[in-house]
């Protein structure tokens, strides 16, 4: 499949979801409607995994790729959401939703301190243009 598609189809799975969350969100906290969604992921995600017999490659992942994917598990999908599901239940989802996805100028800030990435005059101006649009979203 072309890397456009699925670009494509993960920028409207992530543009419908928080209509979805603002809504499930508007009688229940935030913790308990990131337990909630967390499980319900966590569930097809195991049936699928035994359906389809992936859940066997598993048993293959190394030490060093679990501790960085439970990094990343714990930043994005607990401390992350968590935060999101704050916000989103207090604020407007059309401003809560462009500020999180900013997210990439603390990635920028990352590689460029600590994996020797390269500041460029395209990378410096994109980084400046999103935190303008940041700036615009605030007022």
């Amino acid at each position: 499949m072309n890397i456009y598609l699925f670009a494509f189809l993960a920028m409207v799975f992530w543009g419908l979801a928080p209509v979805f969350g603002k809504i499930g969100l508007t009688e229940v906290s935030p913790l308990t409607g990131l337990f909630v969604r967390t499980f319900v992921v966590a569930v097809i995600l195991l049936v699928y995994g035994i359906l389809s017999g992936q859940i066997k490659n598993l048993a293959y992942v190394s030490r060093n790729d679990i501790f960085y994917l439970a990094g990343e598990a714990v930043f994005a999908s607990l401390l992350g959401h968590l935060a999101y599901f704050f916000a989103l239940k207090s604020g407007a989802a059309s401003r809560v939703v462009p500020f999180i996805a900013a997210y990439p100028l603390v990635t920028f800030l990352v590689g460029i301190s600590f994996l020797g990435e390269k500041l460029t005059l395209a990378k410096g101006a994109g980084a400046g243009l999103v935190v303008l649009g940041l700036l615009f979203l605030m007022k």
